[in-house]
């Protein structure tokens, strides 16, 4: 058995997805039903961490999306503030 995988118990991944680590409890939950494939439960609980993980995801994008957008804005007026200084001198 491979050293990190002997801690892959569904209570770790269970964990890990109460702290929010959908990757790694996915990660768990393929290797318990890849050992026990009939298990229905670890089906149900890996199909939510992976939307889980899908939606964070999403929302990193949206979130940069929205930094680069105010990045572009201020480099925009930052522009026009030292063209406005070059028409004070």
């Amino acid at each position: 058995m491979d050293k990190e995988t002997d801690f892959y118990t569904a209570t770790m991944a269970k964990v890990y997805s109460e702290q929010e680590h959908w990757e790694k409890a996915a990660n768990i939950y393929r290797h318990l039903l890849a050992q026990q494939p009939e298990r229905n439960d670890y089906l149900e609980a890996l199909a939510e961490v992976e939307k889980k993980a899908k939606q964070k995801r999403q929302k990193s994008l949206e979130d940069l999306d929205a930094l680069f957008h105010q990045w572009f804005d201020l480099m925009f007026k930052y522009k026009n503030l030292l063209k406005l200084r070059d028409l004070n001198r």
